[in-house]
Order: structure tokens, then C-alpha cells, then sequence
């Protein structure tokens, strides 16, 4: 998959089958999308083209800073290169691309730096300045610059947005196996191993402890999961604590990863973990003892699963 950081960098000479989104997640739902396109590529002998924009247009639009999503731009491109897409072009979206006329939109960029030929959309798409045109007007113009428009109906656009919706819904609540269901994948976190205080270590349980530069990630709940990472081509299993380590009064949020059978230094790799099951909220203890005495526990909880 080739991919491009903005519509001007893209410069293929074949004609194209296009979809545009957000496709936050890359669920199930999307993946029908992208088999469509993908299918439809093959058969006119097409580039497939995904047309993503980054940040999410809400954020520039809405200046809705809070908002969360499932995937990272990077993990984003990690799944759609396994779907099998051609092409992905992030654009940036910003203020003065909001600002474009319909007409500007589809024949300046779909039409003559996309090289467009047919589209798949859905039935709510809607496009230009203030968002002023809609997909009647999209056939209208697929008249006028000789392109299929293929309109994904409303309810298969209807199952996609209730998907994400319960995709963050379950992540929020510690509900990994909805997640997993809506997803067609486990859920992951992808963060650099950066330095922490050294107290997992002394009390038997050393962790890798994980930050995630994108504040735009949704994070789960806080509490004790069991999960599973990759290194270096070798699955690991193991546990993570999302939260405040309440025990030892920490004022920031932290996310502490604890390997078994795995003692090597990883300080600044960047690591994916999979987020597999919710084992218990985040707790305060007595003591450090109390403490280690629950992590053994966890521990136990999570073999189980392993040797479920």
C-alpha cells in the first residue's frame, strides 16, 4: 500500500476507485467497504484509493478537542495495509480545505489529482464549503465528469455508525470482548517504554511502563487487564494497570505493563500491546504487601486464561 500525505502527493496515472472517511477503528463494518472497493478495483482494472483526513475534521470544525479515537493514525495505516487497499492519502484537514467549493472539491481533487472513475460512499456523505452539497449533488457532478457514484445505503451506513459507537462504548467500560467482536480484532495500545519509579521491580513485578503520545487515543477504563505484546517477533503474555496506583498515593495516570517469563531492557522501543480482558477496576490497598499479594493473584487470573 502506497500512502500519501496529502491529495497532492498523489500522482498515479490510473484511473481510481474511491471511498472517503475517517474509518476510525477500521471495524467490520468499514472492512465491507474497503471489499467493495477492492472488488470493484479489480474488476475495471482500477487503483483502489482510500481518502482519509487528519485530524478529525470535527476538531477543526467543532473545535471539539476531546474527542477520542479507537485507532491512532499509525495504527490506522497498520490495518488498512492488511486489508489490502492500494493507495491510502491523508489529507490535512484544516481551515482553508474546509473552505472549498463542491465544485472545486471534486474536480480539482477527486476528479483531476485523484483521477476518479467511481466512488463508493455513503447515502449521508456530504461535501464542500459548510458542508453544502450531498450525495444528489454527487450524482450530478458523476454526470458531469464522467465517474460511477456507488451509494452505500442507509442501513448498512446505520450498522457502521453503531458499530464505532459500540466499539467506544465497550472500551470505555472494560468490555473487551464487544470490543473484539465490532473490531474483528482485539483492541491495542501502541506507546513508547519510557523510564518510571522503579517500585514493580522491588516488589517482584517489573513493568514496562507505556506512553502514548496521541492524547486523541481512547484509553480503557481504569483497572488491571490481561493482555498480550509482541517483541522482537515473540509473543508475550501478561498484565497492565490503567490508573492512578492509588496505593502509593500517584497524582498521574499512568499505564504499567508486566511481561511473564521476560526480563530484558526495552526502554524506548515502541510496543503494541493487545488488550485482551479486564480482570479487575484499580484498587487501594493496605500496604505494598496487600499489593504484591493482589499482583500474584492477577497473575494466577491471567494463567488461567492462557491455559483456557
Amino acid at each position: 500500500m502506497k500512502i500519501y500525505k496529502s491529495i497532492d502527493e498523489y500522482n498515479e496515472s490510473k484511473s481510481s476507485v474511491v471511498t472517503i472517511g475517517t474509518f476510525d477503528g477500521v471495524h467490520i463494518g468499514h472492512q465491507k467497504v474497503f471489499n467493495k472497493v477492492i472488488n470493484a478495483s479489480k474488476q475495471s482494472n482500477l487503483s483502489s484509493v482510500v481518502l482519509t483526513f487528519f485530524p478529525h475534521p470535527r476538531i477543526i470544525l467543532n473545535k471539539y478537542n476531546d474527542i477520542k479515537m479507537i485507532d491512532t493514525l499509525d495504527e490506522k495505516i497498520v490495518h488498512l495495509e492488511k486489508i489490502g487497499i492500494d493507495h491510502l492519502v491523508i489529507h490535512p484537514f484544516d481551515k482553508k480545505f474546509s473552505l472549498l467549493s463542491a465544485d472545486q472539491y471534486i474536480k480539482d481533487y477527486l476528479v483531476e489529482k485523484l483521477k476518479l472513475k467511481h466512488i463508493i460512499i455513503g447515502y449521508n456523505h456530504r461535501f464542500g464549503k459548510g458542508r453544502e452539497a450531498s450525495i444528489t449533488d454527487l450524482k450530478k457532478y458523476s454526470s458531469e465528469f464522467n465517474f460511477v457514484v456507488d451509494e452505500i445505503d442507509a442501513q448498512e451506513i446505520e450498522k457502521i455508525a453503531i458499530s464505532s459507537t459500540k466499539i467506544r462504548n465497550s472500551i470505555n467500560i472494560g468490555d473487551l470482548e464487544t470490543t473484539r467482536v465490532y473490531l474483528g480484532r482485539f483492541f491495542s495500545l501502541t506507546g513508547k517504554v519510557v523510564k518510571g519509579d522503579g517500585l514493580g521491580k522491588q516488589i517482584d513485578y517489573p513493568t514496562a511502563n507505556i506512553k502514548i503520545e496521541e492524547n486523541y487515543k481512547i484509553i480503557p477504563k481504569d483497572g488491571v487487564y490481561y493482555i498480550k505484546t509482541t517483541i522482537d517477533n515473540k509473543l508475550y503474555n501478561g498484565m497492565m494497570n490503567i490508573g492512578h496506583r492509588p496505593t502509593i498515593g500517584s497524582k498521574e495516570k499512568s499505564i504499567e505493563v508486566n511481561l511473564f517469563k521476560f526480563n530484558r531492557d526495552i526502554y524506548d522501543k515502541i510496543i503494541k500491546v493487545d488488550v485482551i480482558e479486564k480482570i479487575r477496576d484499580e484498587k487501594k490497598f493496605s500496604s505494598i504487601e496487600a499489593l504484591k499479594a493482589q499482583l500474584a493473584k492477577d497473575e494466577g487470573h491471567c494463567l488461567k486464561l492462557i491455559n483456557k
